[in-house]
C-alpha cells in the first residue's frame, strides 16, 4: 500500500458546531493510478491506521480477498487520529485536550472530500468493521447511490448505551491520570491510556477467549498472573503507538453515532440505503451483539445477514478471516 497526504485548505465545518481551519488526511492506496480496477474502500476501526495491510493482513494483500493487484483499494485515516490526519496533537489552533467534537458524520464527509479529490464517481465495495462500520453505514445513508456494495462487520446503526458506558469508563481512567489535564506534551495521560486499553480489551474479547488463551499453566497456582501481565502488555503496546488525546477524542466521536439523527429515526435512515448490503455479526461479540446486525439487515432493503462463529468476541472481525472471506464471496460477485 502506498501512503499519500491530501490537504484541504478550506474551512471544514463540524456537525456539532465550530469548524477546523483546513484539514489534512493521510490515506493509503494499493497503487498510484486506479486504471480500470474496481474501487474497494476500507474504513478502519478506532485505533487503526490507513494501511490495512498492517492490521488486516489476512484479508488485504496480493492474492487475498482484497487483492492489491486486482482492486484499487483506498483507506483513509480518520480525523482525530494520530496517524497523519488532523487530530488533537497536530492541530495548532486547539490546545491539547481541547480538540473539537468530531462526529461519525463528519468522518464520512471527510471521506467524501477525499473521494472527490481522487476522482472516484462510485465506490464498488465499501467495508468497515466496528467503528469502521459506523463510518460505512453512515456514508451509505448520507449519499445513497454512491456505494454499489456494502459490507458491515461487527457494528451497528446507532451507538448502544452499553458501548457508550464502556467508553466513558475508559475516558474516566484517562482523566484520572493527572498528566492528561496538565497537557504538557503529546505523551500526557499515558498511564490512563494504558488502563483504558486494558478495560477496552475485556469488551473486545470475552470469557471463552480469555479462558482459552490466558489460563494458568500451573494447576497449583497461588495467584493468577497470566491474564494480569497480558492486560498490562496490551496497555503498554497501545501507548507505544497512540496517544491519550487522540483516544479520548475518537471515543467521544463514537458516542455521536446515530444514523437516524434528523432522518426520521434509524429504520427510516437505513431504508434509504440503496447499496447491496451484507451484515456480518459474530456470535460471541458482547460489544456488538448479533441483534445489532440483524436490526440493520432487516431495515436495509434486500440486505443479508451472516453470523460467524468465534471464541474471540468482537476481535473476531480481525481474526476470523476465513469465515469473513467465505461470507463476502458468497454474496458479492465482484470477488
Amino acid at each position: 500500500m502506498l501512503r499519500h497526504v491530501f490537504t484541504y485548505n478550506q474551512t471544514f465545518p463540524l456537525e456539532a458546531g465550530g469548524s477546523l481551519d483546513g484539514l489534512t488526511i493521510c490515506y493509503h492506496t494499493s497503487c498510484e493510478q486506479r486504471g480500470d480496477r474496481p474501487v474497494v474502500w476500507i474504513c478502519h476501526a478506532l485505533t487503526a491506521n490507513s494501511n490495512p495491510e498492517e492490521w488486516w493482513d489476512t484479508l488485504v494483500g496480493r492474492g487475498l480477498l482484497f487483492d492489491t493487484d486486482k482492486f484499487y483499494i483506498v483507506c483513509a485515516n480518520i480525523i482525530g487520529s494520530c496517524y497523519g490526519t488532523t487530530g488533537p496533537t497536530t492541530y495548532p489552533k486547539a490546545p491539547l485536550g481541547n480538540f473539537p467534537l468530531v462526529t461519525i458524520r463528519d468522518l464520512t464527509r471527510a471521506h467524501e472530500l477525499l473521494r472527490e479529490h481522487l476522482g472516484i464517481e462510485k465506490i464498488d465495495f465499501l467495508v468497515g468493521g466496528s467503528n469502521g462500520g459506523f463510518q460505512s453505514v453512515e456514508w451509505a445513508a448520507s449519499f445513497p447511490g454512491r456505494i454499489a456494495n456494502l459490507c458491515l462487520i461487527a457494528t451497528g446503526a446507532v451507538v448502544s448505551p452499553w458501548c457508550t458506558a464502556t467508553l466513558e469508563a475508559q475516558r474516566m481512567a484517562i482523566k484520572a491520570d493527572p498528566t492528561f489535564a496538565e497537557a504538557k506534551d503529546a505523551r500526557g495521560g499515558m498511564a490512563g491510556l494504558a488502563a483504558a486499553r486494558s478495560m477496552a480489551l475485556t469488551t473486545y474479547r470475552n470469557y471463552e477467549g480469555y479462558c482459552r488463551t490466558q489460563s494458568e499453566s500451573n494447576p497449583d497456582f497461588m495467584i493468577a498472573n497470566r491474564a494480569v501481565t497480558y492486560q498490562q502488555y496490551q496497555g503498554q503496546k497501545l501507548c507505544a503507538r497512540f496517544d491519550a488525546y487522540s483516544y479520548y477524542s475518537l471515543t467521544l466521536g463514537v458516542d455521536t453515532h446515530n444514523v437516524g439523527r434528523k432522518r426520521g429515526g434509524v429504520e427510516k435512515a437505513l431504508s434509504g440505503i440503496s447499496a447491496k448490503t451484507l451484515c456480518i455479526a459474530i456470535d460471541s461479540d458482547i460489544l456488538f451483539p448479533v441483534g445489532e446486525s440483524r436490526r440493520m439487515a432487516e431495515a436495509i432493503p434486500g440486505a443479508s445477514l451472516e453470523v460467524i462463529t468465534s471464541d474471540f468476541g468482537h476481535d473476531g472481525f480481525l481474526l476470523e478471516h476465513d469465515q469473513i472471506t467465505k461470507c463476502i464471496k458468497k454474496h458479492f460477485d465482484i470477488f
